[in-house]
């Protein structure tokens, strides 16, 4: 989901309290603060040897000992605004930056609406290989065989 489709859903449901799940189906604690609003862009070379770029938007997620509260919409709104200046534009991909147990990033899949509550569900981000076909692998290949290959990459 890209900021522009999450500040529609939160526009259009200012007074809903939020709720992330976790892949596991886990609940981050609904007192959650979003402590940072970042632009996060990765350059990387691929073990084929590709320059790549990745830019998303990550919402810092954390928890305190303050259980007596919860963030509406309308509030995360008004934080996204004071990123708006390091946010290069609003079709990035936005991930929920949270320790559970360890510092992960997870990208915000579908929502859904409930009386009270505006749930986001998140998904899990997982290791690839981006130069297959240099490295000779197939899509149905298993991982262990790019670090069997003998053709310089992995």
């Amino acid at each position: 989901m890209n900021i522009t489709q999450f500040k529609e859903i939160l526009k259009k449901y200012p007074d809903k309290k939020l709720s992330f799940i976790l892949p596991n189906e886990e609940m981050i604690p609904l007192h959650f603060h979003i402590t940072e609003v970042g632009h996060v862009k990765k350059e990387f070379i691929d073990c084929g040897g590709t320059l790549r770029s990745t830019s998303t938007c990550v919402l810092q997620a954390w928890t305190a000992d303050d259980k007596d509260h919860s963030l509406i919409a309308e509030k995360l709104l008004s934080i996204l605004k004071l990123a708006h200046p390091i946010l290069p534009n609003e079709d990035l991909e936005v991930e929920v930056e949270f320790e559970a147990p360890y510092i992960s990033q997870f990208p915000i899949g579908t929502h859904e609406v409930t009386e009270n509550t505006l749930v986001f569900r998140l998904e899990s981000k997982h290791a690839d290989c981006l130069a297959k076909e240099k490295c000779g692998i197939e899509e149905k290949t298993l991982k262990s065989s790019c670090c069997s290959n003998t053709s310089g990459c992995c």
